[in-house]
């Protein structure tokens, strides 16, 4: 166990969390928040330091999303140190994990505020970023967009306009990740007990931002490749880490592939103005794609909406229903098994019992 303690408030508690424990619970036990989940470990942080714990082996039978992913809060037994139970979330991240296997991966919990990294250069994709957004929304996390080598563009407006189109109401911050004084912009995120996540394709600058917010070199940083911008993996693992401010960050691996789960909302959201315009569409369930009287498709054609918005949309709701059916089987699976699981443990107890 690390002989550093940590205060709850530095590690980001708040009354959020407080009014879930019962006084015995207060007690008998002590906040921890998860930094770390590896094969069969995790690693937590609290008032007691910093030590790697091993989950009970009847919570590997929940539901995937019942386990503790990077950033939830545990309450451990003040003797034991083992996890008793897991607090509700405040926000979880979430994706369909890679794959053809219709299973869910969280990402991170309980976070504050979401960097979305791009870069000013060919990597920059509009469509991809709506589907970082989206998982936001989704979460109810302030999204922020950050425009990264932007020392390096001829002209950064254009970015700046087609990313400030995205979502009027968002923030939008364009800075050099190499300098402290372009990066300042991003700290009022970063104050003490807030949490933020970090997030976006390889080789937009995610290692370089997060050292200079740091302000100590924190991750390995890699060359992008000069045919198609595109970067390579330099983090590998979901990580925190502890900003001068007082906050804390919360790193994952670069996603080359989003895949979207159980973001119907965050979709919505996102494209409320689409949603807004189907609303005056002559048929209910039109499809916008060229029915009679349709809003939409209209729109498009007056020059109001942007068709590649438009094709996003669809291509993300088409993606929202498809998951949606395949989950729900996964779901239905684990359970099925869950129970024969519990069955077989208490057919073996009675044979015990009865001997």
């Amino acid at each position: 166990m690390s002989a550093i303690s940590f205060s709850l408030p530095g590690l980001g508690w708040s009354h959020f969390f407080q009014q879930q424990l019962c006084l015995e619970e207060w007690e008998a036990t002590s906040p921890a928040r998860v930094f770390a989940v590896h094969r069969s470990t995790i690693e937590v942080a609290g008032e007691n330091g910093r030590r790697t714990i091993t989950l009970p082996g009847h919570w590997h039978l929940r539901d995937s999303q019942a386990l503790p992913t990077v950033g939830d809060w545990l309450l451990l037994d003040a003797s034991s140190g083992q996890p008793q139970r897991m607090l509700e979330r405040k926000s979880l991240f979430r994706r369909k994990a890679a794959g053809g296997e219709a299973k869910v991966q969280s990402m991170a919990a309980n976070v504050d505020t979401l960097f979305v990294v791009t870069s000013c250069n060919r990597d920059f994709n509009p469509s991809r970023l709506e589907r970082y957004l989206a998982l936001a929304l989704e979460a109810k996390v302030e999204p922020v967009l950050v425009l990264t080598k932007a020392d390096l563009a001829d002209d950064v407006s254009d970015y700046r306009r087609q990313a400030m189109g995205l979502n009027p109401d968002m923030a939008v911050e364009t800075v050099n990740a190499l300098d402290p004084d372009s990066v300042a912009s991003l700290l009022s995120w970063c104050g003490t007990g807030q949490t933020v996540a970090l997030t976006g394709s390889s080789g937009v600058g995610k290692s370089t931002l997060i050292n200079t917010l740091c302000g100590a070199p924190a991750q390995a940083t890699g060359a992008i490749r000069e045919d198609d911008a595109k970067g390579r993996h330099t983090t590998t693992s979901r990580t925190v880490h502890f900003l001068p401010e007082g906050g804390l960050l919360i790193d994952s691996p670069g996603i080359r592939e989003l895949q979207l789960s159980a973001c119907e909302d965050g979709v919505s959201s996102l494209f409320g103005d689409i949603e807004e315009l189907a609303q005056s569409c002559r048929f209910n369930d039109c499809r916008h794609g060229g029915e009679d009287g349709c809003a939409v498709t209209a729109a498009v054609s007056w020059g109001d909406l942007d068709p590649r918005r438009l094709a996003n949309y669809q291509k993300l709701m088409a993606e929202q229903e498809r998951n949606a059916e395949t989950i729900a089987d996964r779901r239905r699976r684990e359970r099925d098994f869950g129970k024969m699981v519990r069955s077989v443990m208490a057919a073996k107890h009675k044979g015990r019992n009865g001997r």
